[in-house]
């Protein structure tokens, strides 16, 4: 079965009790459940993680970009957190494998403060989903799904 990868940065372990006024009260193991929902409708075997540690989310990006590559997989949802304004190695990971990956933010990061207007991510992203809280993780799934269907 062909997979999709979502994959979480620092501190996503604490959704659902930090900042709810900005993130929710969903948890990120909702999150998860809402994602195999979404995955298994579209025929895809989900592959869910979240790590803080810059250097195990770039290994899970190296995997997922040679398993794109050996056709078991369409590609990642990235939600990098904090990282986005800061990893230049997440942006090279991304760009090295050459990852079909959609970036993701619950918040709209660009109605916050000036510091979150930046990604390095973006720059190598397929596509961006900003806004739509924890509902952005299905239209970033199903993008994704969408662009690796043959026209």
């Amino acid at each position: 079965m062909t997979s999709v990868y979502v994959f979480n940065g620092p501190n996503l372990n604490l959704l659902g009790t930090r900042k709810p006024e900005v993130y929710g009260t969903t948890t990120l193991s909702d999150v998860e459940a809402m994602c195999r929902e979404e995955a298994e409708a579209l025929g895809l075997e989900l592959v869910f993680g979240q790590s803080n540690h810059e250097g195990q989310l770039i290994d899970w990006i190296q995997e997922a970009g040679a398993a794109v590559k050996a056709g078991q997989a369409i590609g990642a949802v990235l939600n990098p957190g904090a990282y986005t304004h800061t990893s230049v190695a997440l942006h090279d990971a991304i760009e090295g494998v050459e990852l079909p990956l959609i970036e993701l933010h619950i918040s709209n990061v660009h109605r916050r403060e000036p510091f979150r207007h930046h990604s390095y991510v973006s720059p190598v992203a397929s596509g961006i989903v900003v806004g739509f809280g924890v509902y952005g993780y299905v239209l970033a799934i199903r993008g994704l799904h969408n662009a690796a269907r043959p026209v």
